[in-house]
């Protein structure tokens, strides 16, 4: 009996000091990161008559060369050559729509050249459940940053949306491969 009480007690302690404890956020500044190098100081003045202290390697000294050594030749002046290159042209594809066991999804992606500009979802259907919107809405923004930033359908994927991230990938790389990209 003696121990129940003890253990009720302390159980009741114990909830009281977890209700009570109070978090704050940490506040960061970018001033507070200290990049371990040494600060230098420069003079605001110089005295009269001085030259301003430079920094970097001294300027080269200027040489004359006798006049029997001197060139006799010059060289035509280099002009450049122009180069042509074709302009990119900017291609949509859409992918293949991909059932991705919460609903059906088809991503398009569009290519300048060699790089991919926009991906944006073509078809979605999650079949009105709420849950997944949420999921679709939350996840899509992330994978779509993923693949431009990836630059292939070489993404990781969202945690807590896995299904929703396989069937984007799927599509995202049937779209590449229609583009020619690897």
């Amino acid at each position: 009996m003696r121990r129940a009480v003890l253990v009720i007690g302390a159980t009741a302690v114990g909830l009281v000091a977890v209700l009570t404890f109070h978090t704050s956020p940490t506040k960061l500044t970018l001033g507070t990161v200290s990049t371990g190098t040494a600060s230098r100081s420069t003079p605001t003045s110089t005295p009269a008559g001085a030259s301003p202290p430079t920094t970097g390697p001294p300027p080269p000294t200027p040489t004359t060369a006798p006049a029997s050594q001197a060139p006799t030749t010059t060289s035509p002046p280099t002009t450049a050559v122009p180069t042509t290159t074709a302009p990119a042209t900017t291609r949509s594809v859409t992918g293949p729509a991909v059932n991705y066991n919460f609903g059906v999804l088809s991503v398009v992606v569009t290519a300048s050249g060699t790089k991919i500009t926009n991906v944006s979802i073509g078809s979605l259907n999650d079949g009105g459940s709420p849950r997944s919107q949420s999921i679709d809405q939350q996840s899509i923004p992330m994978l779509i940053q993923q693949a431009l930033q990836a630059q292939s359908a070489n993404i990781q994927g969202v945690s807590g949306a896995s299904y929703t991230s396989a069937g984007f990938e799927q599509s995202l790389q049937g779209a590449l491969s229609q583009l020619g990209f690897k």
